[in-house]
C-alpha cells in the first residue's frame, strides 16, 4: 500500500474479535487496509461500527524521528492512550511506557461512563503512527470488564445487560417496572431486581428457584411471542435475550412499539448467519435506536431505544 492510499484513509475500526469480515463486508470499496482486527476506511459507515470494539474517529497519522518524539506527540493532543499493536511490537511498547499508565481493572456495577477521553493509536509502521483522540468507546480497545458476582445471579448473562446499561447510560430505578422476555434461568432477572425495579419474567421454561423467589419476582410461563402488550399493561422497560430468528424479534418489538406499552428497550439481536445481517437496518431505522457489539457479545447485537 503507497503512502497516498494510506492517507485517504479518515476513520479506523477496530474490528470485534472474530468480527472481521462483517466489517469489512459493510465498507466494500471504503476499505483503506486492514492488519488483524484494525480496519481503515476512507469513510465512516454506521453498519461497519455496529460490528466494532471501537471506531477511532478523526484518523491522524505522523512520522516519528524516536520512540520519545512519538510519545510526546500522542500526549500533546490527550492524556489517555490506549494501545492495539499491529507491528513493530516491541518498538510499540517502548512509546507505550513514556504515556501516562492505564491501569486496566474491574469496574463495579452500576457506574458512570468516563468522562476522560480515551485515543486509540497503532504503530503502523515503525517510523508512523496511527492515532485517534476521539474514539467511540471511553475504554481501552473497547473492553470492559466488572467485577463479577459470585452469588446470586444462575449464569453470565448478566454482563451483557450491565454493559449495555452503562453503554445506554441509563439504567432502571427502584420502582421503574421491566419486563423480562426469555428469561429463564433468570440473569437478567437477577440484575433488574437487585437495582430494586420490579420484574416481570416471562418464559415458558423455569426460572432458577432463587431468582423466582427473590423481591419484586413476578413469573409468567408463557411464550415472549405469545404474550399480548394490551393484556400485560405498560412497562418501563423491556428486555429481551431471547434466542430467535432476527426477523421475529423484529416483530415483537413492532408489536410492543405499536401498542405503547413500553417506554424503554434493550434486546439482544442474535444471528444464525450472515445473511441475517441485513435486518440490523431494520431495527436501527427505528427512531431513537442504536445498535452495538458489546464486549459480552457472541455473535449478536444489542439494539437499544429510550423511545425518546
Amino acid at each position: 500500500m503507497s503512502e497516498t492510499d494510506l492517507q485517504s484513509a479518515t476513520v479506523a475500526y477496530l474490528a470485534a474479535e472474530n468480527f472481521v469480515d462483517p466489517v469489512i463486508a459493510a465498507l466494500g470499496s471504503r476499505v483503506v487496509a486492514v492488519r488483524d482486527r484494525l480496519v481503515l476506511a476512507s469513510e465512516p459507515c454506521d453498519e461497519a461500527g455496529w460490528w466494532s470494539a471501537n471506531v477511532w474517529h478523526g484518523l491522524e497519522s505522523k512520522h516519528i524521528d524516536s520512540i520519545g518524539d512519538g510519545a510526546k506527540w500522542l500526549r500533546s493532543m490527550q492524556r489517555n492512550w490506549a494501545l492495539y499493536s499491529t507491528g513493530s511490537f516491541r518498538r510499540a511498547s517502548l512509546i507505550e511506557s513514556k504515556l501516562p499508565i492505564l491501569r486496566a481493572r474491574p469496574r463495579p456495577f452500576p457506574m458512570e461512563i468516563p468522562e476522560a477521553p480515551m485515543g486509540g493509536w497503532t504503530l503502523w509502521k515503525k517510523d508512523q503512527i496511527l492515532a485517534s483522540p476521539r474514539c467511540s468507546s471511553p475504554f481501552a480497545n473497547g473492553g470492559l470488564e466488572f467485577v463479577e458476582k459470585k452469588v446470586g445471579p444462575p449464569s453470565r448473562a448478566y454482563l451483557k445487560l450491565w454493559e449495555a446499561l452503562v453503554v445506554l447510560g441509563r439504567h432502571p430505578k427502584a420502582g421503574e417496572s421491566c419486563l423480562d422476555l426469555g428469561a429463564a434461568p433468570g440473569g437478567w432477572t437477577w440484575a433488574l431486581q437487585d437495582l430494586g425495579a420490579r420484574v416481570l419474567a416471562v418464559d415458558k421454561a423455569p426460572l432458577d428457584p432463587a431468582i423466582e423467589a427473590l423481591p419484586n419476582v413476578s413469573v409468567l410461563k408463557e411464550s415472549a411471542f405469545g404474550l399480548d402488550p394490551t393484556a400485560a399493561g405498560p412497562v418501563d422497560w423491556l428486555f429481551s435475550d431471547v434466542i430467535c430468528y432476527p426477523g421475529r424479534l423484529l416483530n415483537l418489538v413492532t408489536r410492543w412499539r405499536e401498542a405503547g406499552m413500553a417506554k424503554h428497550f434493550v434486546c439482544t439481536i442474535k444471528f444464525q448467519g450472515e445473511s441475517e445481517h441485513a435486518l440490523a437496518h431494520e431495527f436501527a431505522a427505528i427512531p431513537g435506536s442504536r445498535i452495538v457489539h458489546l464486549h459480552n457479545n457472541k455473535h449478536e447485537l444489542t439494539w437499544m431505544n429510550l423511545g425518546e
